[in-house]
């Protein structure tokens, strides 16, 4: 598998549940504040979907044992209390009950961090920070509506005859394989006066490689990209909860060595003491073309000049979860026309030929060298094909090759 993505109700009423019918995907929305449910039903029924809303927990669940739904957005507090979101927690054991297939996406407050890394958990597909841009709610919603159909379609192809075939094992790795897909990022922000180009390639179809792109304003942009110690499903698992953190603390605008050391303690209190996480996090600003930034013992990225001078971005301090006291420092750099930014995993470089030899830093220096002139999906191609001769095809890490263009 390769993953690559380029860039140029009336809650009043006596049930506590109204429904709007329409020919689209069903969507059941929950939330006990009646001007959310008529926003979000303004803005869904716009695009076509059926509608049910609801304004309790067991308005909830009550119509769930009625009738199927494509998707679930929910509310994670309700009259109960209003801060911890308990509430929505106790419910989802009881929802997977009634519909264990059910796409859920969560709506939280600003700044719930551990709330979000604990839903992501509890199988929650995304969440959704209130308040919501509109934008990326429908896309949320669009996306997680067609995976989950494809999700019970191929459950229920296996029930009528191949899921015999398969171990219990596999249904896990293929679960823990849609549920990392979801978290890649389901469409890159334009960067203005930039070119933007990524590739992942988990070795299994599983991994622990992570990169984002997250819009915070008009003109500042969040990259980061991580490698968890390890492969398969553990290490899938792990790096969903780290994406659920560093996205629920972006929101927060925090600089890159606060929003790392925050991640390094939330992280390090779930992670078993042989794993660890190398992390690069940095904020960038278009007009300004300033960038802060701030590593935790990952593979140094490359700001390639136009004149072909090389700075590697290296300041922070030691990979994640190996100590939950860890101070990190942040750095800041200018980007100008014709620089290039590669940020990159050890797949890129760690990976062999059938002679065992490495392909290394200094030829992925010579081969950015080569095409520094190039766009960033040409650079982004022309190192994976240099690769791709070099070993084979036969990647023995999962690798991620992520590059910035400017101008």
């Amino acid at each position: 598998m390769v993953w690559e993505c380029e860039v140029q109700a009336g809650p009043n009423s006596p049930t506590g549940s109204t429904a709007e019918l329409a020919a689209g995907p069903r969507v059941l929305v929950a939330d006990d504040q009646t001007d959310v449910l008529e926003a979000l039903r303004l803005l869904l029924k716009g695009e076509g979907y059926e509608l049910e809303m609801v304004n309790s927990p067991a308005a909830l669940l009550g119509a769930l044992s009625r009738r199927s739904f494509d998707l679930l957005l929910m509310d994670l507090n309700y009259a109960r209390d209003t801060t911890s979101g308990q509430e929505g927690l106790d419910l989802l054991s009881q929802i997977h009950q009634l519909d264990d297939t059910l796409p859920i996406v969560a709506m939280t407050a600003w700044g719930s961090v551990e709330l979000a890394v604990e839903i992501m958990r509890e199988g929650v597909r995304d969440f959704v920070l209130k308040p919501w841009n509109n934008g990326r709610l429908l896309n949320i919603v669009r996306n997680e509506i067609e995976k989950g159909q494809r999700a019970r379609a191929a459950k229920k192809s296996q029930t009528h005859g191949t899921a015999g075939n398969h171990s219990h094992e596999d249904g896990d790795w293929e679960e823990a394989e849609r549920t990392q897909l979801g978290f890649l990022p389901k469409e890159i922000p334009e960067i203005p006066g930039c070119e933007f180009s990524g590739a992942w390639l988990p070795v299994h179809g599983i991994g622990g490689d992570y990169f984002d792109v997250l819009r915070l304003d008009a003109n500042r942009f969040a990259l980061c990209i991580a490698d968890v110690a390890g492969k398969g499903i553990a290490a899938a698992l792990l790096m969903s909860n780290l994406q659920a953190t560093v996205r629920s603390l972006a929101a927060q605008n925090l600089d890159p060595a606060e929003l790392t050391e925050r991640v390094n303690r939330l992280v390090g209190e779930n992670t078993a003491p042989d794993r660890f996480i190398t992390f690069f996090y940095a904020v960038f600003d278009a007009r300004s073309r300033r960038m802060l930034y701030s590593n935790a013992g990952h593979n140094a990225p490359i700001a390639l000049r136009r004149d072909g001078s090389v700075r590697r971005l290296s300041c922070g301090g030691q990979a994640l979860s190996i100590s939950a006291g860890q101070c990190y420092e942040q750095e800041e750099i200018v980007l100008t026309e014709g620089d290039r930014l590669i940020l990159f995993t050890d797949g890129i470089t760690e990976t062999t030929d059938h002679q065992g030899e490495e392909f290394g830093e200094t030829r992925l220096l010579a081969v950015l060298q080569e095409n520094r002139a190039l766009g960033a999906t040409r650079i982004q191609k022309d190192v994976l094909g240099r690769i791709a001769e070099f070993n084979g095809g036969n990647f023995q890490d999962d690798a991620t090759l992520i590059v910035l263009a400017v101008g």
